[in-house]
């Protein structure tokens, strides 16, 4: 496997990205972020300012999804319905490294998102005067760049054997079963149903476990779990986004073009 390959992969698909003006959703957030800091006091004035902590971070992750799930699920599509998969695949280029390569890539260019988004964010605390935990919002910020790695992965994984529509259907399907898999398996417990808690604990084995990195609410307390439990919790997503993306490989290492 070579470095040099996949950096070029990585290199062609952050530029092919950032060509499709996904960076006009730093503009689009500024303007949310605006207009929640004009509306918030008069909606709730003794709360504004956790609100305003919470609607931002909340901001950053659903628009850094957005650019995860759609864009993620098109990149290996793109390339099979342009036919440029023949002219890569027969070069001296394994799949392998064709997939590490559009993950990099796309990781990327949600890495100078997520800054650019927090960047704005903090500008806005800061000029409005609202106190906040630098620490935690960084850290969270972190977790949350994690999380939408291993979602790059749930995108790709789908993207190599299904069309762009069923994949990005699948890919938030797996987000949203994700962020909700331990209340999931809370209400197979409840239901006393057995073969519902077995759905629902094999549910829970199979669907990462994204709310083990997500730590909004406890960044806009500025409270956040131990380093044991922080390290332990960006293990596991690193592990499963490694664990998808070999799959995902292993999958389109297969495919007849």
């Amino acid at each position: 496997m070579s470095f040099g390959r996949i950096w070029a992969i990585a290199s062609n698909a952050f530029r092919e990205v950032i060509r499709d003006r996904i960076l006009y959703l730093i503009g689009l957030s500024t303007l949310l972020l605006l207009l929640a800091l004009r509306l918030l006091p008069e909606i709730a004035a003794t709360t504004q300012d956790k609100i305003f902590l919470d609607v931002g971070l909340a901001a950053i992750e659903l628009l850094s999804v957005f650019v995860a799930v759609f864009v993620g699920t098109s990149l290996i599509n793109k390339e099979i319905e342009k036919r440029t998969v023949l002219v890569l695949i027969p070069k001296p280029l394994t799949r392998a490294e064709f997939i590490i390569g559009k993950q990099l890539g796309l990781s990327g260019v949600l890495a100078i998102l997520m800054i650019a988004l927090t960047l704005i964010y903090l500008i806005l605390l800061s000029f409005s005067k609202i106190e906040y935990p630098l620490a935690s919002i960084l850290v969270s910020t972190l977790y949350l760049f994690l999380k939408l790695s291993l979602l790059i992965a749930v995108a790709l994984l789908f993207g190599v054997f299904t069309s762009s529509i069923l994949a990005t259907l699948l890919t938030l399907a797996v987000y949203l079963m994700g962020n909700l898999s331990r209340d999931i398996v809370t209400v197979g417990n409840l239901s006393r149903n057995s073969n519902l808690e077995s759905l629902t604990q094999s549910l829970y084995l199979v669907l990462p476990d994204l709310s083990r990195l997500n730590f909004k609410n406890e960044a806009v307390y500025g409270i956040l779990p131990s380093p044991q439990t922080l390290l332990s919790n960006g293990a596991y997503g690193v592990f499963y986004t490694v664990l998808l993306l070999a799959i995902a490989i292993l999958i389109f290492s297969r495919r007849e073009f």
